[in-house]
């Protein structure tokens, strides 16, 4: 029977070992990585503030404390429950839209040619242009507003559906009709839900688009809501508020995708599913 003896430096040079590994490990962990991000960015814009790289340009110290200001008389929150009335309905117009509208093309070759080469020149045409054209048929209000969400979420998604659809694994397509599956139970039970991971990335990143449409058009249609905030303080030359309201919609935006991301990796990965 062998046994094995070690020395006190070499029990010393194993723990050593260890501790490094253990520290690498921490620091190998990608919230820890994020926060340093966060906060080598915080510190940046500090300094940046304060040498000053502009008179326009507030310190980060500066811009958290005007956010608190906003969250304190009231006016971010009023803000929002105007901003996420187009947001929230655009997305879900767009949701059941865009993935109807991809499962259909990405199903009937007809429908491909005829819509698909639409949304391709919808996403790479610059939308901002279109929001006057919105503006002047359907007024200032909340369907312009809903129209303008849509127009830059909705191509993402139908695109992203239809090259799901279109990509789905044959060999399920062909083991669905060696048990002669119908049409219907093909397409409900094979192409959806092997489609659903792609299809859901493409709703997340027309949720992304969709933040964009609606601060673009509260910016360009009428200031109201998150652009009503934006455009008062600019004018005010209340800078630190400025940059606070803008800070607030992205750190939103952020948390949404963020959230977004965790449940299609949770929900819809089947290698997450397996674990």
């Amino acid at each position: 029977m062998a046994v094995s003896i070690r020395t006190d430096g070499e029990a010393a040079d194993l723990a050593s070992l260890s501790t490094r590994s253990a520290t690498g490990a921490s620091w190998d962990q990608p919230i820890l990585l994020r926060l340093v991000s966060i906060a080598l960015f915080a510190g940046i814009w500090e300094v940046a503030g304060r040498i000053p790289v502009s008179f326009a340009f507030p310190t980060f110290s500066d811009t958290i404390v005007a956010f608190f200001g906003l969250l304190a008389d009231g006016s971010l929150a009023t803000a929002y429950l105007s901003t996420l009335q187009p947001l929230l309905l655009g997305v879900v117009l767009s949701a059941f839209l865009g993935v109807g509208l991809g499962t259909i093309c990405g199903l009937w070759r007809t429908g491909e040619w005829l819509v698909i080469p639409v949304f391709i020149v919808l996403q790479a045409a610059p939308v901002a242009a279109f929001i006057p054209m919105v503006t002047f048929v359907y007024g200032i209000g909340m369907t312009a507003k809903t129209l303008a969400v849509m127009i830059l979420a909705l191509p993402v998604i139908v695109l992203n559906t239809y090259k799901a659809v279109r990509n789905v694994n044959e060999s399920l397509l062909v083991m669905c009709r060696s048990f002669l599956g119908t049409r219907w139970q093909t397409v409900a039970k094979i192409i959806l839900p092997d489609a659903s991971p792609v299809i859901f990335a493409g709703l997340r990143l027309g949720v992304a688009a969709g933040f964009v449409g609606v601060v673009l058009a509260e910016l360009l249609i009428t200031p109201t809501g998150i652009g009503d905030l934006i455009t008062f303080h600019r004018s005010r030359a209340d800078y630190a508020e400025m940059y606070a309201t803008i800070a607030s919609i992205i750190a939103l935006s952020t948390l949404t995708l963020v959230f977004l991301q965790w449940v299609e990796v949770r929900v819809f990965r089947p290698e997450s599913r397996g674990a």
